[in-house]
């Protein structure tokens, strides 16, 4: 067992500081407009709107993940102690299966976002470089009598990094490389390419398939060129970001935040009923054994101009009191498609809106607009 305040010492000393740094992927392309995404300066736009848009709804699109961080959890007990952490399953994963998890206070408010992943015996958790030293501190601080060590893996030269690859051909490009390219959402497969190990990893999908591809920084250069010549389009985060509200993706930081509850985030493939205890488990089971909560983040399809995070949303009926209040907008986006743009958002919205279903409005500088509830991710 290592004493827990060597642990902490040995987390301040190799956690990766994201401030000023910038992706592996984007520190080898030629002048691209680079961009603070999730802590790490990333490439932004690479082509066309219109032709980045395009690869992901029925191509192939290649993108930057180097701001994605793995940690390892080491340890005897790091099977139980982790999953008295997170709000989903740990002990019962499959050996190439992945959750995605929500940490929780003791009072229940949202520390951060994670996924946890089994790779035979091997746990590993990926999360994103804004929010790796405070999450990462803070699951440490309940490392106390637990044989459990977190070693970060994308540190140094040999550190991991990962790629994206999105779309309906996405699965054809790997395939085409000689890499694996997992059915079924949330597993993953080991590979190799040009001698390098490789793990591919199939995410959470709405709109198209998600593949990550986590190597070694140094032959991100000739994997990007690969997959490219092998017929994915480089898209850039700004089409992501699009394409990421589109399909009702939540954001932490920016669509949840510290002060919100598990069910007000209607993430429900965050939350595990029947794993056992964890951290804040009491006020979520509360919450669904007791009652609901009162407000919901919902996905949004917008008519007018884009509006700014936070941004007010009220009634607009006569019944409802034009202008009252019914939540607002934590982030929208203009998503360029073959048919026009359409305008998409993510909103907290109040509970009495959702029962009334009735239309909303929002204000964006001198313009309004109209925004209306999807029950299910857009036909584009």
């Amino acid at each position: 067992m290592i004493e827990n305040a060597s642990k902490r010492h040995f987390m301040s000393e190799t956690v990766h500081s994201p401030a000023n740094s910038m992706t592996p992927l984007a520190a080898t392309l030629a002048s691209p407009e680079l961009r603070v995404l999730r802590g790490v300066l990333t490439p932004w736009a690479l082509d066309a709107p219109e032709t980045e848009t395009a690869a992901l709804m029925a191509g192939a699109a290649v993108h930057d993940l180097g701001w994605m961080q793995r940690v390892a959890v080491r340890g005897e007990d790091r099977f139980r102690w982790l999953s008295g952490m997170v709000t989903n399953t740990v002990t019962d994963l499959p050996a190439n299966g992945g959750a995605w998890n929500l940490v929780l206070n003791a009072q229940g408010r949202i520390q951060g976002d994670l996924h946890v992943w089994r790779n035979g015996d091997a746990l590993e958790i990926e999360l994103a470089a804004d929010q790796a030293e405070r999450l990462l501190t803070h699951l440490d601080r309940f490392i106390i009598m637990d044989d459990v060590e977190l070693v970060p893996l994308s540190d140094g030269p040999d550190g991991q990094t990962a790629l994206g690859l999105a779309g309906p051909l996405a699965a054809g490009v790997l395939l085409r490389l000689g890499l694996p390219a997992p059915d079924a959402p949330m597993t993953s497969a080991l590979g190799s390419w040009n001698g390098a190990n490789l793990r591919v990893v199939r995410g959470y999908e709405a709109l198209a398939p998600h593949f990550e591809i986590w190597t070694v920084a140094s032959i991100i250069p000739a994997l990007l060129q690969a997959l490219v010549e092998a017929g994915a389009q480089p898209v850039g985060a700004a089409t992501l970001e699009a394409f990421r509200i589109a399909e009702g993706i939540p954001l932490y930081g920016v669509d949840i935040v510290e002060r919100d509850l598990a069910q007000e985030t209607s993430q429900m493939r965050a939350l595990h009923f029947s794993k056992g205890c964890y951290l804040g488990q009491e006020i979520v089971e509360r919450i669904r054994s007791r009652g609901n909560v009162h407000r919901h983040l919902r996905s949004l399809e917008l008519q007018g101009p884009l509006p700014a995070p936070g941004a007010e949303l009220a009634f607009d009926s006569p019944s409802a009191g034009p202008g009252a209040p019914a939540g607002h907008i934590t982030s929208a986006a203009e998503l360029a498609l073959p048919s026009g743009p359409r305008c998409f958002a993510l909103g907290m919205i109040r509970g009495e809106a959702e029962l009334r279903d009735q239309p909303l409005t929002y204000t964006a500088g001198t313009g309004a607009g109209a925004a209306r509830i999807l029950a299910a991710a857009p036909e584009l």
